[in-house]
């Protein structure tokens, strides 16, 4: 029942066009989230807001990606101006349930198509190893990446973070990984 219900909910996100930036680079791997139904429609909800409001007021000046998992926020992308960044991280904390923040942001020039298409190829590729590997938890493990960077969100044991970052930091093109974990052992 469970899995129906995430499933209707992200049709509706996507048919309303709440959260598709990023959609595709932001699914968990697999099905068996940690999360409670709550907390994802939370963290969904804080992702949606975020994004509407973030554009909004920064349609030509910054390229933004929230992801949120567990109501902790991860902000990436691209800034034209420090001011700018300050204000997209005010903007993520002013959306209702938001527990913690990283903001990531990079202050310059926004990352052209290319750079993106990247990024989107390495997470897919990243999540699809994850949710082949037998000893990883399917669904604790989120993935973000900005220009070569992967960032690793979750709920997992330290054996799984470490299994993560393996996957992760072999694959074709990141540069870095940086874990974003919440640990439960």
């Amino acid at each position: 029942m469970m899995r129906f219900l995430s499933v209707w909910l992200l049709i509706f996100l996507v048919a309303t066009g709440y959260g598709c930036s990023g959609l595709a680079a932001r699914v968990s791997a697999g099905s068996g989230d940690r999360r409670t139904s709550g907390t994802q429609v939370e963290d969904d909800s804080i992702e949606s807001k975020s994004m509407s409001r973030i554009q909004d007021k920064f349609k030509e000046s910054a390229q933004i990606t929230v992801t949120s998992y567990n109501r902790f926020v991860l902000i990436t992308g691209d800034a034209a101006s420090d001011d700018a960044k300050t204000n997209i991280e005010r903007i993520v904390y002013s959306v209702p349930n938001v527990k913690k923040i990283a903001n990531e942001v990079s202050v310059g020039a926004l990352a052209n198509t290319s750079i993106r298409r990247i990024d989107l190829s390495i997470s897919r590729e990243i999540k699809s190893e994850l949710s082949n590997n037998k000893s990883l938890q399917s669904g604790a493990i989120k993935v973000a990446t900005d220009r070569g960077v992967v960032y690793l969100l979750g709920l997992v044991t330290h054996a799984e973070a470490n299994v993560a970052s393996e996957i992760a930091s072999t694959t074709n093109d990141v540069k870095k990984v940086v874990r974003v974990f919440e640990y439960i052992d």
